[in-house]
């Protein structure tokens, strides 16, 4: 098995089951929707149908919400969690980034909040604004989780349709700064612009480049997961697709503890083309498992797919080799259609 099917091997959990459902069209790039579809139960010999009526309330009962936690390596990274549903959404998914808090019973292994235990929650939503008010437990953090505090809180909140930015308060007043280690809080507030796992090793001039995030991947015991992070491209560079595209085949750094699912030798032989949302890629055979094979891993798929979709303007990827359209995934499917972004990142099983 090549190095590539070894990896994608064991990424079959993590992304497949959502990318099925739709065929090679996957989910769309909206984010969390209001009403997610019903949920079919199927009665397994040896069950009563109190037991699988029951069983069907309580799923039902449960929203998968994404939680921004902090990983071993110290990065954020969204988990999707069952949650209890709930009007108060916003609240709710902040409390649970609360340490001891609710989260303590469902929680990864390997992953930590970074809101201090105790902290009081309260959420205004106004505008495509939210305005966190924490208590003043909010104040007890360590410096070294400053950055990683207000990732989680920002990507967290973001990831519903009616939040575009994020204020903060404690105690009713608004922080134009973080009160351990002063990181400023800009007066437009807390956006998914601002970067996550923001990466600027090897950037000798950062005021002459700009934002791109991508998609690298992480282990946690025998479960891989995808990581965002940002990364700083020279303004020299003209194309932001082909800058993402470098950024995965070069890779996050020998000292990184994440890894890349595209290996070097990977080049893109067209400039990308956007029409309609959808970026079209070109690139030579070293995308596919094997020069032997037209199969394409769905840890590279979903790495290209989930970079190039936190553009505003991508919604979907096509992907060609050589020209020709006739790749398909680990399934044995035509990828014939664009490939939406999945509606959740890492699902696993709590």
């Amino acid at each position: 098995m090549s190095k590539k099917a070894k990896l994608a091997f064991t990424l079959a959990g993590v992304l497949t089951a959502s990318m099925v459902l739709t065929g090679c069209g996957l989910f769309g790039k909206d984010k969390e929707s209001v009403d997610p579809p019903g949920e079919v139960t199927h009665m397994q010999e040896g069950e009563d149908a109190e037991t699988t009526s029951e069983t069907a309330k309580e799923t039902a009962d449960m929203e998968m919400r994404d939680l921004y936690l902090v990983d071993k390596n110290g990065y954020v990274v969204a988990q999707s969690i069952p949650l209890p549903k709930t009007e108060s959404v916003a609240k709710q998914v902040l409390s649970y980034l609360v340490t001891d808090g609710p989260i303590s019973e469902v929680i990864p292994n390997g992953f930590r909040t970074v809101i201090p235990a105790g902290t009081e929650v309260d959420v205004d939503i106004k505008d495509g604004v939210a305005v966190v008010d924490f208590s003043e437990e909010f104040s007890d953090y360590d410096e070294a989780d400053e950055q990683n505090i207000l990732q989680s809180i920002t990507w967290t909140l973001t990831q519903f349709d009616s939040v575009d930015s994020v204020e903060l308060k404690v105690n009713g007043y608004a922080l134009n700064e973080m009160p351990v280690g002063g990181t400023p809080i800009s007066e437009e507030g807390l956006t998914r612009a601002d970067g996550i796992n923001t990466d600027v090793s090897n950037v000798a001039d950062i005021t002459n480049t700009r934002p791109v995030t991508v998609y690298y991947l992480a282990q946690a015991e025998d479960d891989p997961y995808y990581v965002p992070v940002t990364k700083r491209i020279s303004n020299t560079e003209k194309d932001d697709v082909a800058a993402v595209i470098n950024q995965l085949v070069d890779g996050p750094g020998l000292q990184s503890a994440l890894s890349t699912a595209l290996f070097n030798g990977v080049k893109l032989l067209e400039e990308p083309t956007v029409e309609d949302g959808n970026v079209v890629l070109d690139f030579n055979e070293s995308i596919l498992e094997d020069s032997d094979s037209n199969i394409i891993s769905d840890a590279t798929l979903s790495s290209i797919v989930l970079s190039l979709t936190e553009q505003a303007d991508i919604e979907s990827v096509s992907i060609k080799v050589n020209g020709k359209d006739e790749i398909v995934n680990e399934d044995g499917e035509a990828l014939t259609a664009p490939v939406n972004r999945p509606e959740k990142v890492n699902v696993g099983s709590f």
